[in-house]
């Protein structure tokens, strides 16, 4: 797991990215930031009958993503993969060249008579990604790091982009939103080692810095969609 870890301080850099991820870990904003954003007007409601629902988001690396989700009440599952991309069945050396296409994402598999698509975008936004840098979070630096919303549904399009126009108007953010909402398109489970990597690798430099505090954070501002215990992938892919 050496080279893991390795890459873990300097993900997503090249030869000549390691300066520039070494600088944006010590002088960039940092992880522990977070925005306290009002609820959506638009699809807060919670469905009469339990079912399932699938919800996909790109907001930087997906193991700080996954692990806020993973935590989050009424997700039954949280899985990074990418998606966006024209080539099939990527892996993570090709996802991080940023030439494939694909974003690092989490698809959430979550009960709406528990927790509204609404609630989930109001944690994506608050305390999961940073939605005005543009093909970057924090220290990770290329379009594989876009903010993205995959829509599964005509509603869920309707209240990504109604909720942007919310969060604009409001002038939540000092500079502009640049999440993009885009209709789903086919997602491919990462690697396993990937699976549920911030719970497991808890005093890895990179997510105490950067992951940690996202889930931190959640509990603070949320936490009545916060639970202690998060729901894992475990050891094989789902």
């Amino acid at each position: 797991m050496g080279d893991y870890m390795i890459r873990s301080v300097l993900r997503g850099t090249g030869v000549f990215g390691v300066a520039l991820a070494a600088v944006a870990m010590l002088a960039g904003r940092s992880s522990s930031a977070a925005t306290t954003i009002p609820a959506a007007d638009v699809g807060a409601g919670l469905t009469p009958v339990a079912g399932e629902e699938v919800a996909i988001f790109s907001g930087g690396c997906f193991w700080g993503v996954q692990a806020v989700f993973q935590h989050m009440k009424g997700v039954k599952s949280a899985v990074s993969g990418y998606t966006g991309g024209s080539l099939k069945n990527p892996g993570y050396e090709q996802v991080s060249t940023g030439t494939t296409g694909h974003a690092e994402s989490v698809r959430i598999t979550f009960d709406p008579s528990q927790v509204s698509y609404a609630d989930l975008l109001r944690v994506f936004f608050s305390v999961a990604t940073d939605p005005t840098e543009l093909n970057y979070q924090g220290p990770d630096h290329g379009t594989q790091y876009r903010s993205v919303i995959w829509y599964t549904t005509p509603e869920q399009q309707r209240a990504a982009k109604a909720y942007i126009d919310q969060l604009t108007k409001a002038k939540v953010y000092q500079n502009k939103i640049v999440t993009e909402v885009k209709p789903a398109q086919p997602f491919y489970n990462a690697e396993a080692y990937h699976q549920d990597y911030a719970t497991l690798h808890p005093d890895d430099r990179y997510i105490a810095y950067n992951d940690a505090p996202k889930v931190e954070n959640f509990k603070k501002l949320l936490p009545s969609l916060y639970r202690d215990q998060p729901v894992l992938v475990g050891s094989t892919q789902q």
